[in-house]
């Protein structure tokens, strides 16, 4: 299968446990990969044979700034399963990743990962 990527992403919003998180808000990145078959669209040079990566970009940017979540499971987990559900995609990778979260430690960022496929 083939694949449709959109790389780093960047949204300012308003996710996490805690309240300075909520109150301040942070940059976040999101990294994603769809598979599909790109080959009808290819051959025929039809953008409607294919996924729009600019609706895809606003439906990721709708999830990130219009919602407060705690978790980036649940952000990711929402915006896979709205993918899958609006485009016709076989499979999304996912990766949201937050790198200044207020807890102690030294490293570049955090974030999860997940895969989801059409049932």
């Amino acid at each position: 299968m083939d694949k449709i990527f959109l790389n780093r992403m960047c949204f300012y919003a308003y996710h996490g446990a805690y309240p300075e998180e909520n109150r301040l808000g942070q940059h976040f990145y999101v990294d994603l990969e769809m598979t599909l078959n790109l080959q009808p669209a290819a051959l025929a040079d039809d953008l409607s044979l294919t996924v729009n990566y600019g609706q895809v970009y606003e439906l990721i940017e709708q999830e990130m700034t219009q919602t407060k979540v705690k978790l980036l499971e649940t952000l990711a987990e929402r915006i896979a399963g709205r993918i899958l559900r609006e485009f016709p995609v076989a499979e999304v990778r996912l990766r949201v990743t937050k790198p200044n979260p207020p807890i102690p430690g030294h490293y570049e960022s955090v974030g999860v990962e997940i895969v989801r496929k059409r049932s």
